[in-house]
Parts: structure tokens; C-alpha cells; sequence
């Protein structure tokens, strides 16, 4: 009897699903950086990018919306500057949890959340907004949409964690510029609508956000990566707030972030009022709204660089300087000679150098904690540990930072706000730009470019 030998069955390989937890992470070394390293945080930047892109766009919404609300909405000029004050407040709010949360859930999948949270404001405000809506509900759904400045904290704090040192300013800035383009994107979207359906329907401008919200989420899911040995290291946060160049930071920032943010919230407002005469509709005042805020957010990876090769803190100061020149430029153009053309200049001025600000202030920040464990390193902590307490606090400062940055376009706000009900114009706020720009590159001269045998090498 013979035995006849079963046939072999053939399987095909099934590729194992790719793994999205990543526990050997070294990007200081060179080797690792250039087999394994940079095409990861390539990957991980890109994604980023597009889902920090549409939250700021979210968060920008309402400097779109408001040139809408027309008289069928009974809401004078003060009214809206408020609608664009609160979500620039709730932004700058969130932004110190969502820095934490990174560690805490991993950034593939706090992207994930935060992206889906972007819902939250924009499909009632599809379903809410038109003629008739109380001025309570604008406010409360204005203040919804402060859930997309969040994104830009754990984003930033997410993509800090991918790149080496040296790579950090252009890395930093090029995340940040591509999240600040949502600025000016939303504003595009809203001068698309106004030119196509007409100002009767604002809640088109939320409704083409949603399939991107649900996009970003999709995209974070499938090709973002977790940092696991990532960690908020108990009494990071307090021992950060006890270093005095966290305020130092801190304070910069409101010049530059501040600045961006509440000029690119406000800037299509105050061209409707302050030139009333050659903006008669609200589509005349948005083909120019986005101009600032798109080169602003364009030049910021040139910030990064310049602050790569130069030094964050030599590009800070004369960026300040230029700030200042540029705010006096926008006064005498408003006060003096209402000149729309040399005031526009002297505004997107003011957007350039806020972008080119914010990649450099963003890169003096890992480099003053690199400075400092060089300094403990000599003084005899080993440079793992050294390493280590950089990399905990320079995050735990970008927390700290961008949150209060963000509140500078809250006071941006209300700084045009009370000066339009106190001088029926904008000159007192330009003043108080300008000396507000002068007291920022004292500081940093002080703080960081004067000479002293204290101060931090390659800040």
C-alpha cells in the first residue's frame, strides 16, 4: 500500500503592518541620522505640516468670518475685534496642555486627536452662522475655533524630537511656516467664496474645512510615528519656569508670534476701517488681506536658516529693529499722508519680518539649553545627562513660550480695538507697537548680545 504525499500548500507572505512605535531613537548620531534617521523625520515633518496647516487655519477662521457680518448682523467694528480676540485667547490657553500631550499619548497619536477635535467649531459654525444668530452664539463659536492653535505647540514639540541640533532651526521653522500658511490659505478660501457665492454665505468657508480636518486625521493615522522613550520628566515645566530666559523667550516671542498672529487676525478689519473710502465691500478688502500673512509665513524657514548660520540672537535684535521701522512706516502712512500703498508696505513689512522673527526666537531656544549643558558638562555632569536636561527643558520651553506668544495677537486685538473707540483711529496702537518692537531689542541686546563673561555662546 503506498502513501501518496499530501500536496504543498503554498501561502503568499503577508506583509506585517508597519509599526508606528519607534523605541530606538538617536538622532545626534550621525550614522543612524543618515541610514535611518532623516527619511523618518522627513515623513513625520511632512504630515505634521499638513495637519498643523489646517488647524491654524481653523484658528483663523474668524479673520475671515468677520468681513461677512455685514449690517444684517447689527455688530459695529469694536464687536468684531473681539470675535477675532477670543479664539487667539483660547489658543494661547491650549497650547501649554498640548505641548504635554505629545509625551503623554505620543505625537502620531495626539495629531490624530487634535486634528478631530477641529471639528468641534467648524460644523456648527456650517450650520449656525447667517443673519439673525445672537451675538453670544458668534462669540462662544469664535472662541470653539481656539482649538486649532493648539496644534502648533504639539506639533512643534512632536517635530523637535525627530531632529538633531543642528537641523532644529530649519526643521522648527519650516513646520512652523507651514502650519502659518493656514493663515493666509483660509483667507483665500474666503475670498473664493465671496467672489464666487457672495457674502451671504459665510458658513461655506468652515463646510470646505471639514473633508481636510478629517484628512489630516487619516494622513496622521497612516504615516506619523511615536517617540515613546519621549516623557514629560516630572519637574521639567517648574524648573523651566524658574529659568529667567524662559520669560526672556517668552517675552521675545509676544513681539514676533504675537505680532503675526493678532496682525493676520486683524489686518483685513483694520484695512475696511481705516482706508473706509477705497474698501467698499468686503471682497475689495480680502484681496489683499492674505498678502501679509502668506509672505510672513513663507520667509519663516529664512528665519531658522539665518538663525542657523548667524545666530538666533544677532538675527532677533535687527529683525526688532526692523519691525520697529516698519511700524513707524505703517503710522505715518495712516496719520500723515493715508497713503494705501506705502501703507501696505510698511504692513507686509511688518508680517516679513514677524515670520523672520519667529525662526529665529524659535531656534535661540533649543541653542540657550544647548549652551547651558556645555556649561555643565565643563562644570563635570556627564553629557548623556547634560543631553537629557537640555532636551526636557527646551521642550517644556516651547510649551511655555508659544503660549504666551500667543497671547500677543490677543493684545494686537485689543490694542486696535480701544484705539479705534478711544481716536476713532489706529495711531495710538502704532505707537504703542513701535515702543513695544524698541523694548524688545533692548532685551535682547542685554540678555544675550552684550558683552559679559556670562553670556551663552551660540544663542
Amino acid at each position: 500500500m503506498s502513501t501518496v504525499a499530501p500536496p504543498l500548500e503554498v501561502t503568499t507572505p503577508v506583509a506585517a503592518p508597519r509599526r508606528h512605535e519607534i523605541a530606538d531613537w538617536r538622532p545626534e548620531d550621525p550614522d543612524f541620522w543618515r541610514g535611518t534617521g532623516a527619511p523618518i523625520a522627513r515623513r513625520n515633518l511632512i504630515f505634521s505640516i499638513f495637519s498643523e496647516h489646517v488647524g491654524f487655519s481653523v484658528w483663523s477662521l474668524w479673520s475671515v468670518m468677520v468681513l461677512f457680518l455685514g449690517p444684517a448682523y447689527g455688530i459695529d467694528p469694536a464687536g468684531k475685534f473681539l470675535l477675532t480676540a477670543v479664539p487667539t485667547a483660547l489658543g494661547a490657553a491650549l497650547r501649554l496642555p498640548y505641548t504635554f500631550a505629545v509625551a503623554k499619548f505620543g505625537g502620531r497619536n495626539w495629531t490624530i486627536i487634535s486634528a478631530l477635535l477641529l471639528l468641534l467649531p467648524t460644523i456648527p459654525m456650517a450650520i449656525l452662522i447667517e443673519p439673525g444668530v445672537s451675538y453670544s452664539t458668534l462669540m462662544v463659536l469664535a472662541c470653539l475655533a481656539g482649538v486649532g492653535g493648539g496644534n502648533f505647540a504639539s506639533s512643534m514639540a512632536n517635530i523637535n524630537l525627530f531632529y538633531p541640533q543642528r537641523l532644529k532651526g530649519w526643521a522648527l521653522g519650516l513646520n512652523a511656516g507651514g502650519g502659518n500658511i493656514g493663515v493666509p490659505a483660509v483667507q483665500l478660501v474666503g475670498l473664493a467664496v465671496l467672489a464666487t457665492a457672495g457674502a451671504a454665505y459665510p458658513r461655506l468657508v468652515p463646510a470646505v474645512y471639514l473633508p481636510l480636518i478629517v484628512l489630516a486625521a487619516v494622513f496622521a493615522a497612516r504615516y506619523m510615528d511615536n517617540i515613546p522613550t519621549a516623557a514629560n520628566e516630572k519637574g521639567a515645566m517648574r524648573q523651566a519656569t524658574r529659568d529667567p530666559h524662559t520669560w526672556i523667550m517668552s517675552f521675545l516671542y509676544i513681539g514676533t508670534f504675537g505680532s503675526f498672529i493678532g496682525f493676520g487676525f486683524a489686518f483685513g478689519q483694520v484695512l475696511q476701517i481705516q482706508f473706509a473710502d477705497q474698501f467698499a465691500t468686503a471682497i475689495d478688502a480680502a484681496y489683499l488681506t492674505f498678502l501679509g500673512p502668506l509672505v510672513g509665513s513663507l520667509i519663516r524657514p529664512v528665519g531658522g536658516r539665518l538663525a542657523d548660520r548667524l545666530g538666533g540672537a544677532r538675527v532677533t535684535f535687527w529683525n526688532f529693529v526692523a519691525m520697529a521701522a516698519g511700524a513707524g512706516v505703517v503710522l505715518y502712512a495712516s496719520s500723515g499722508r493715508q497713503s494705501l500703498p506705502l501703507y501696505l508696505v510698511g504692513f507686509i513689512s511688518l508680517f516679513v519680518f514677524s515670520g523672520i522673527g519667529n525662526g529665529s526666537t524659535y531656534k535661540m531656544i533649543p541653542a540657550i539649553f544647548k549652551a547651558k549643558a556645555e556649561r555643565a558638562v565643563a562644570a563635570g555632569m556627564t553629557p548623556e545627562a547634560a543631553e537629557r536636561r537640555s532636551r526636557r527643558l527646551a521642550g517644556a520651553l516651547l510649551g511655555i513660550a508659544g503660549a504666551v506668544g500667543a497671547f500677543g495677537g490677543v493684545l494686537v486685538n485689543v490694542a486696535f480695538r480701544q484705539s479705534f473707540l478711544t481716536y476713532q483711529s489706529a495711531d495710538a496702537a502704532y505707537l504703542g507697537f513701535i515702543a513695544f518692537y524698541a523694548l524688545c531689542f533692548a532685551v535682547t541686546w542685554a540678555a544675550y548680545l552684550r558683552p559679559s563673561a556670562h553670556r551663552l555662546a551660540g544663542v
